[in-house]
């Protein structure tokens, strides 16, 4: 391949390891606690037609990602943990758990974590940064409030990814999320997957899922700045139902900016690419080889199928 070839092919960290995603195929690859790597292949679902609209795939793509994501969160949480015993001894309620749900357990977990995370997002993102920029609404211009408010978004988007990154868990999550990108780098520029080869690349990219939060975010400050202020409740609502709206933008930007490179995507990407500097990490060599597994499995057979 040329060095300007793109991919299509992308991908999410896992926990201990990396998920792939190629034209036909899906592979995640996780480190085990006895050290080895763990592969795991599917073959990906036929997408439908209205899935390929532009403007309208871009919510498909977002919720099938979603879903992927969360089944991949799940399945990498039991096999990096396998074999692993708890020293602890367990409390009577985490015993009662343990017979009512079984194996089932970390299931429920996720599904409660899930259903939490997207409340406490629709309260951070959403309704607060409304509900503290509504007590400006007698002094400040309706245009003001639609850009403090935006303004406040994007603060306690950084900073909700800064305290995440101080997590130790998280670090390694990001430090995976910094072999995804290198490896990817590695396989656009044409040269063999290795680790000496995918340690050199860098490891922000424009086409990464923190780079169209970003735009979503910065998005939202635009769309959402024609929704009433009479009332924060009616306008999170009102959000919410032209969020569609905003992410289908968001993902054909993404595209853009994934396929081109000229003086519009640099400037769209450059906020994402700054904010990879806390969602990414430079990996170490066993995490360089976790992403290189995940990523051979999904590589085209025909040259080129995968071409951006």
């Amino acid at each position: 391949m040329s060095r300007n070839f793109k991919t299509s092919i992308g991908g999410q960290a896992v926990l201990e390891g990396v998920m792939m995603r190629g034209v036909r195929r899906s592979a995640m690859a996780v480190r085990k606690p006895d050290k080895t790597i763990h592969l795991e292949e599917w073959d990906n679902k036929t997408p439908s037609k209205i899935s390929k609209v532009p403007f309208i795939r871009g919510i498909f793509t977002f919720i099938a990602s979603l879903v992927d994501g969360y089944k991949c969160l799940m399945k990498s949480a039991e096999i990096s943990t396998e074999g692993i015993e708890d020293e602890e001894p367990q409390s009577k309620f985490e015993k009662w758990l343990d017979e009512k749900c079984g194996d089932g357990l970390m299931k429920v977990v996720m599904v409660i974590s899930s259903i939490l995370g997207f409340g406490i997002a629709i309260g951070l993102f959403m309704f607060l940064p409304a509900w503290l920029v509504g007590l400006m609404r007698d002094f400040v211009p309706r245009w003001g409030l639609s850009l403090i408010e935006g303004l406040i978004k994007i603060v306690i988007f950084i900073a909700y990814l800064s305290l995440c990154a101080r997590i130790p868990d998280m670090k390694r999550l990001f430090q995976y999320h910094g072999a995804e990108h290198k490896t990817i780098f590695c396989y656009e520029a044409g040269e063999e997957l290795t680790v000496e080869n995918v340690r050199k690349q860098r490891r922000f990219h424009p086409r990464c899922g923190t780079s169209f939060l970003v735009i979503v975010l910065i998005l939202s400050i635009l769309i959402f700045s024609i929704v009433t202020w009479s009332n924060p409740f009616v306008r999170t609502v009102l959000k919410i139902a032209l969020l569609p709206i905003v992410v289908g933008i968001a993902y054909e930007l993404i595209r853009l900016a994934g396929r081109y490179d000229n003086l519009f995507t640099r400037i769209i990407s450059f906020p994402g690419l700054q904010i990879q500097r806390i969602t990414t990490n430079e990996p170490d060599d066993d995490q360089i080889e976790v992403a290189i597994a995940s990523m051979k499995p999904v590589l085209p057979e025909v040259e080129g199928e995968d071409k951006w």
